[in-house]
């Protein structure tokens, strides 16, 4: 390929809208164009990244016995009302009506049309197990759409389903596709962790995702893993062990008392008054359950609430912090007073804990961290402004044993839950795929069954298994860059080698650059010549801006048959006569691994 003819339209300055390197880079460097919020063209280097992506991909799944099939995007509302997530999914789920008015979504997932094949296709134990595989485009009407490629509206995934007859059967599977990730994103020359996750829309009772690692504040979300074991979760799954704190303040406060606590809405203004620690304090917060039902949060003082584990406690589609306006409607009080200073415990039908005046019609159910089973002698609000309850003590911890939910957000250096001995280190990560195990969600939803050996009918067992594509490239960007722009591990660069003549003018640095790049294209390697009427500087800076991982000019050495190789990794360059750049070449790309890459980036 010749850079006069490639369309990579190379910009100097980061766009605007661009908040993360991976999207400032790849708009820069010419491989994305924004065509609307979260929606992206990609130009042709971008589409062989893609193409790389997705073979890879490809041929992992087929090693792994998976077949490859095409499902389609456009869907029939019909069976995600059967499957229940109709109404579960929520906003993102983009509805449109066809011309009979029928309605019909735009798939973000494809666990209706899956379970519906297996239900018309697949009769007998004796068909079972069976993985099949799709890539496709996916669309998810994104409240921000934002990172570029890493939270658009339109993306490619690989999904991956699997029907089995038992769980241990499941879970072989289970384990069968982590191991094919691995070696996915091994080939991509990507680190990645497999961490624990939340199961989100999906649903399932086991998920697990794939987490680039950046080891910088680049990146999606917070992942914590153990210095100690091989314990790693994701920040709206990971758990700890909090480190020993002071839960009894009986050395603070004699007796039970409402004592006056002027401008302390804060934790951290609360502490100061009372010169007291964080950890002798209940906090109690206010929360809008689907945007109409109040429940209330206690926490201790010095933790904050992961709202993906609260979410799932009180299982609601969406949740958030009530407003001023709200708290005083269902507590009679302002923010940071909040509190059961006042109230009583009682457990309704189901289960659920409530606090509230016993006089009260209405009270809240209520969600109790773990980390306030053990204070005593504490200090709660009062549900009036300007007031606390000191030494206070749980009226009725029998009501409460057996509703301790694990709602708060682990933090850096907590104990790990998982061996106890080591502590919790934290990095930034990027998803670019994710496991889960379905069990018979769906198929029970949608009636989809099979014969078993004895002649019966059973609900299928599934699993389910994504690859972001365009994740998985615009993470490798995130990880792999540095001040001059994009380095691409070799198995996806768009291009292995970029051969610049330094004047196009001079009849003999051409004819060398010419010659090295026919040389290079025979043997097979992907290679494009900048062939460009521009400077020097401008071509070596498009090379790196681009990510290219081997540079070959042809300068002022030509006339000497020398050509300057330079490595993408690498700072200095080499000469190396002509005729020993193209075993040079092949050497440098057969024996790549992701160390250079690593140790570089």
């Amino acid at each position: 390929m010749r850079m006069s003819k490639l369309l990579a339209p190379t910009l100097r300055e980061n766009p605007a809208e661009a908040e993360v390197v991976s999207h400032q880079l790849l708009v820069r460097a010419g491989y994305i164009r924004r065509l609307a919020s979260g929606i992206y063209n990609y130009l042709p280097l971008m589409w062989r990244v893609m193409k790389k992506v997705e073979q890879i991909v490809r041929e992992e799944m087929d090693k792994a016995g998976a077949q490859e099939l095409l499902m389609p995007i456009l869907q029939p509302a019909d069976i995600w009302q059967e499957s229940g997530r109709w109404e579960v999914y929520g906003k993102e789920l983009i509805r449109l009506k066809d011309r009979h008015d029928r309605d019909c979504v735009l798939g973000p997932t494809h666990e209706e049309v899956i379970t519906t094949i297996a239900k018309h296709e697949i009769h007998s134990y004796r068909h079972l197990p069976v993985n099949l595989y799709q890539i496709q485009n996916k669309y998810r009407d994104e409240i921000r759409p934002r990172f570029g490629l890493l939270r658009g509206r339109e993306f490619i995934m690989k999904d991956a389903y699997s029907f089995h007859t038992t769980e241990d059967d499941l879970d072989r599977e289970y384990y069968v596709m982590a191991d094919t990730y691995k070696s996915i994103f091994k080939r991509c020359g990507l680190e990645t962790r497999m961490v624990r996750s939340d199961s989100g829309a999906i649903g399932g009772d086991v998920s697990h995702e794939f987490m680039v690692l950046t080891h910088t504040h680049s990146g999606e979300c917070d992942v914590f893993y153990c210095n100690q074991c091989e314990y790693a979760a994701n920040s709206n799954r990971a758990e700890s062990i909090t480190p020993a704190a002071t839960t009894d303040g009986k050395e603070y406060f004699s007796q039970e008392a409402i004592v006056e606590t002027p401008d302390c809405s804060s934790i951290e203004a609360l502490t100061k008054f009372l010169k007291i620690p964080p950890t002798l304090i209940c906090k109690a917060l206010l929360y809008i359950k689907d945007e109409k039902e109040p429940f209330l949060v206690l926490i201790r003082g010095d933790l904050e609430v992961e709202e993906v584990k609260l979410l799932n406690a009180v299982q609601a589609y969406e949740i958030r912090m009530a407003n001023e306006e709200e708290v005083y409607k269902y507590t009679g009080t302002k923010k940071g007073y909040v509190g059961i200073g006042n109230w009583v415990i009682s457990l309704k039908e189901g289960g659920v804990l409530l606090f509230g005046k016993e006089q009260s019609s209405m009270p809240l159910p209520t969600v109790v961290d773990f980390s306030v089973k053990e204070l005593k002698n504490f200090v709660v609000g009062h549900n009036q402004a300007g007031y606390h309850k000191v030494g206070y003590n749980w009226h009725a911890p029998d009501l409460m044993e057996g509703h301790y939910k694990d709602v708060k957000l682990a933090r850096l250096g907590d104990t790990c839950p998982e061996c106890q001995k080591g502590t919790l280190e934290m990095t930034r990560g990027i998803e670019v795929g994710n496991i889960f195990k379905l069990g018979k969600k769906y198929s029970r939803a949608m009636n989809a069954t099979y014969s078993t050996e004895d002649g019966k009918e059973d609900f299928f067992i599934m699993g389910c298994y994504g690859i972001g594509i365009s994740r998985t490239a615009a993470a490798s960007v995130e990880r792999y860059h540095d001040e001059n722009g994009i380095i691409w591990p070799i198995p996806i660069a768009p291009y292995h080698v970029v051969v610049v003549p330094v004047n196009t003018s001079d009849e003999t640095q051409l004819a060398l650059a010419e010659r090295v790049y026919n040389e290079l294209k025979i043997a097979g390697i992907e290679v494009v010549i900048d062939d460009r009427d521009e400077r020097a500087g401008v071509k070596f800076k498009d090379a790196d801006l681009l990510g290219f991982p081997l540079r070959i000019t042809a300068g002022k050495k030509a006339g000497e048959g020398l050509l300057e190789v330079k490595l993408r990794t690498e700072k200095a360059a080499q000469d190396i006569p002509a005729a020993e750049v193209l075993a040079y070449v092949q050497q440098q790309l057969q024996s790549w691994n992701a160390e250079a890459v690593l140790t570089h980036a």
